[in-house]
């Protein structure tokens, strides 16, 4: 998906009603995936990995001085972890959200963070 396709799906996601069914996953910064969702209310609609890319830069774009949970921090489709991100949206009400896994030493966790038209950039 490229960075165009991202920001028109961000918009129409913006202009959508959320629903009561997605409402876990409204948060304007990274969470971890709800152990109690259910994903099958979420279809994938594509991903901002780059097929070329086998080990994709573990560097982050922070032009502002935000960091990696800050809420207002830029979606940056080059960078961590977007370039690492699948984009999914609600099977209900169209509000977009973006996933990643963390991989950690001793740890696996699920990512989430609603998509934000006015955060998204293209850097890099």
């Amino acid at each position: 998906m490229t960075p165009t396709q991202l920001m028109t799906l961000a918009v129409a996601a913006d202009r959508s009603t959320p629903c009561e069914a997605c409402g876990p996953l409204r948060s304007p910064g990274w969470e971890s995936m709800p152990g109690s969702f259910e994903q099958s209310r979420l279809e994938r609609v594509g991903t901002l990995r780059a097929a070329s890319d086998e080990e994709p830069t573990l560097e982050e774009y922070h032009p502002a001085g935000t960091n990696g949970w800050s809420v207002d921090a830029p979606i940056a489709p080059g960078f961590h972890p977007y370039n690492r991100c699948d984009v999914w949206r609600c099977r209900s009400c169209h509000r977009a959200y973006l996933r990643y896994t963390e991989f950690g030493g001793y740890y696996q966790d699920e990512r989430v963070r609603e998509l934000d038209a006015a955060l998204v950039v293209e850097a890099g």
